[in-house]
């Protein structure tokens, strides 16, 4: 169990409020959610992105990522706003980057 930022957010808390007990409990509980990791980054995973468990086969695995790429390609796009456009470009990068990352996975097996 880690402890280190309870520790120091009740100290920092304390300083900044000058002494006030409060200030020690409002540190300590940020300090928790530093240990608990509540402010870090999640992990990315690419099954997620083409809506997939990792025991998907390979079959599975291309049909989903032509039935998201078919959906979200930004050519299909060609004459609505600029902005759709920008979105789907964005989420055809995702979608061909998780595919490229799980093919990359697959290949080290």
């Amino acid at each position: 169990m880690r402890w280190y930022g309870k520790v120091l957010g009740a100290i920092a808390g304390m300083a900044l409020m000058r002494g006030h007990p409060a200030g020690a409990l409002i540190g300590l509980l940020i300090g928790h959610a530093f240990d608990a990791g509540w402010f870090r980054a999640k992990p990315h995973d690419p099954y997620a992105v083409l809506g997939l468990s990792a025991d998907a086969s390979e079959a599975e695995i291309d049909r989903a990522y032509r039935r998201l790429i078919t959906q979200y390609h930004p050519d299909r796009l060609n004459g609505a706003a600029e902005e759709l456009r920008l979105q789907a470009e964005k989420k055809a990068g995702e979608i061909n980057a998780a595919y490229d990352q799980i093919q990359k996975l697959r290949s080290k097996r």
